[in-house]
């Protein structure tokens, strides 16, 4: 069986590749078993992997214009995005694990003079880690830099409408010196491949980004077999708290919001998908956001002037507009774009919407729309602001606007979230740890040294010393 790609841009054929079935997983997971019991990876003194994987990143900075145009084909992302961040960023990651392989170090703590104790943290062997479409190269990173430094055998799934540059760096991996089997890409689906890496006794770890309904069905499988350890990154519905004092952040504010917002057409667990503005200021941040949102350039991923482009497919254009409509129908005002946008035909393109008006508990609030859209509500008070951005299930990020330090410490620390930005979206650097709360993950399972921790397993050696 096989899985045509398909480009959102317009609808076109790009290749065909295969669907790995449940058998073929169980084989390679038995082959990268092998590899992982031979050593010819694991066995390598942690600065001689190291070595491997900065070979991998020169060898992506080499080809970043092509991984580039495979993510901008297979995702519809903008090409000047994947250029300037998803490329760059990936080979980022790679190296910065890559620099971090030798670091990891256990702990000997204070026993009594005949006891030497001491940890050390071992790979698991056999891992793997399930990718989403939106960030197919950047995502693969957070997954490949970690897993193989700590000395694993990586099986990695992409989605199933995004695999290309993934495929491409698993070639890339071989020509950097990486044994073959060390990194294997699985192409399939969810419910056939996915679910089988899910399954398989023989995996230690599995990482997975991607919806909560997925994450609880994997969550599930792993506690019924053999209770792999699983890292889950999930939805989100991540606010963005204006307070009073915002506009002195100037062009900075709007600017912030939108990318927040309407970054990669707002197909972003991270997304700033709610905008709470103090009631002083909200008419002034409305307008500004909306001229903002409207000036966005909609058009063809490959031109470098766009900004937004398709959204992934006809299904997920069918539910946005449906959401959109329905807050309408129940007393929202779209200030900002509010339908769809001819672009190429075959593809489905939607203006960045901006939402007003919406009444408390409207189901948009809640829902993870997973596109260009932003709603706005306001509040009065700082108490009101954080009980307005704890109002949902997810828990992945958020960002405060402010310059007020009691303020700014108040609101991070009361908002529910994995991770919380101050004058800024941003999901911080390689060196801070990523993941969400509630609905939307564990926390801290991404980036950073933490992220070692889902790709290794502690153990304890206890020696009785002069006997």
């Amino acid at each position: 069986m096989s899985l045509e790609i398909i480009n959102p841009a317009d609808g076109s054929h790009l290749a065909t590749v295969p669907l790995t079935s449940a058998d073929e997983v169980a084989r390679h997971t038995e082959d990268a078993q092998r590899v992982f019991d031979s050593a010819v990876w694991s066995g390598l003194a942690p600065r001689e992997r190291a070595a491997a994987l900065v070979r991998l990143a020169d060898l992506m900075e080499r080809d970043a214009g092509t991984l580039a145009r495979l993510d901008m084909e297979d995702a519809g992302k903008p090409i000047a995005e994947c250029l300037a961040n998803d490329v760059p960023g990936a080979i980022e990651s790679i190296r910065w694990f890559a620099e971090a392989a030798d670091k990891l170090a256990g702990a000997v703590p204070a026993t009594a003079p005949d006891i030497l104790a001491f940890t050390e943290r071992e790979p698991f062997g056999v891992v793997a880690a399930i990718l989403p479409w939106n960030y197919p190269l950047a995502m693969a990173a957070w997954k490949i830099g970690p897993a193989l430094a700590a000395g694993n055998c990586l099986l990695l799934k992409p989605a199933d409408a995004t695999p290309r540059s993934v495929l491409h760096v698993e070639a890339l991996a071989l020509e950097a010196g990486i044994p073959a089997g060390v990194l294997r890409v699985v192409t399939g689906d969810g419910p056939t491949t996915g679910a089988a890496l899910a399954a398989d006794p023989r995996i230690g770890a599995l990482s997975f980004t991607g919806s909560t309904r997925t994450g609880r069905e994997i969550l599930a499988t792993a506690a019924r077999t053999n209770l792999k350890r699983v890292s889950l990154e999930m939805g989100g519905k991540s606010p963005q708290i204006v307070m009073a004092d915002a506009l002195a952040f100037g062009d900075a504010l709007v600017d912030g919001l939108v990318e927040a917002a309407f970054l990669t057409a707002g197909q972003n667990c991270t997304a700033g998908s709610r905008t709470l503005v103090h009631e002083s200021i909200a008419d002034e941040v409305v307008a500004r956001l909306a001229a903002a949102a409207t000036a966005l350039v909609v058009g063809d991923p490959a031109d470098p002037a766009t900004q937004i482009g398709p959204v992934i497919n006809d299904a997920a254009a069918d539910r946005i507009v449906a959401a959109i409509e329905g807050a309408v129908s129940r007393g929202a005002v779209a200030v900002a774009g509010g339908g769809e946008v001819a672009v190429r035909e075959g593809g489905r393109y939607l203006a960045p919407t901006v939402l007003t008006g919406l009444a408390a508990g409207d189901p948009i609030l809640t829902t993870e729309i997973f596109g260009p859209v932003v709603t706005v509500q306001t509040f009065a008070t700082r108490d009101e602001a954080i009980a307005l951005a704890n109002a949902v299930d997810y828990g992945l990020a958020a960002s405060v606007w402010t310059k007020n330090v009691d303020d700014a410490l108040a609101v991070a620390r009361g908002v529910q979230a994995g991770i919380v930005s101050v004058g800024a979206y941003s999901e911080g650097d390689l060196t801070v740890p990523f993941g969400g709360w509630g609905q939307s993950g564990f926390g801290g399972a991404e980036k950073s040294l933490a992220a070692f921790h889902q790709w290794t397993r502690e153990k304890t050696i206890w020696i009785q010393l002069g006997r």
